[in-house]
């Protein structure tokens, strides 16, 4: 069962591949990087193994600005986040909190409606291209 809000995808890539795709996406739509988590490579500088699991973090100041004036506290989700992670059976999977849910989760006001729509058509058109 997946946490509310959160969209799981299957991609035809591998993970490292995925994530390369998702960011020059993210580039590509004009949207800053702000970071790139390897979470497994974190796992081996202390002993440990995880399978392949990489977060981007992204945004654009002018799409969560007005999200963030309607309702301070989404600042607390935003820039987005997608997780490029391998499961158990070896298949590559992208996931993301729809920034709709999250608008909702932080009551932002219906005056961030547009904001809203267009930030979640540009999240799932960048993670479409990264697993096509």
């Amino acid at each position: 069962m997946s946490p509310e809000g959160l969209v799981t995808l299957s991609s035809r890539h591998g993970p490292k591949a995925t994530m390369d795709r998702l960011e020059a996406e993210v580039m590509a739509k004009g949207m800053r990087v702000f970071a790139r988590i390897d979470h497994a490579a974190g796992a081996v500088e202390v002993g440990l193994s995880l399978a392949p699991t990489e977060v981007l973090i992204f945004g654009n100041a002018r799409a969560g600005t007005p999200l963030m004036q309607s309702a301070q506290t989404i600042g607390i989700d935003l820039p987005l986040r997608a997780l490029v992670w391998q499961d158990a059976s070896g298949a590559t999977r992208l996931s993301y909190y729809d920034p709709a849910w999250l608008a909702r989760r932080h009551e932002v006001g219906t005056g961030a409606a547009d904001p809203v729509s267009k930030m979640s058509a540009a999240t799932r058109t960048v993670v479409e291209a990264a697993i096509a």
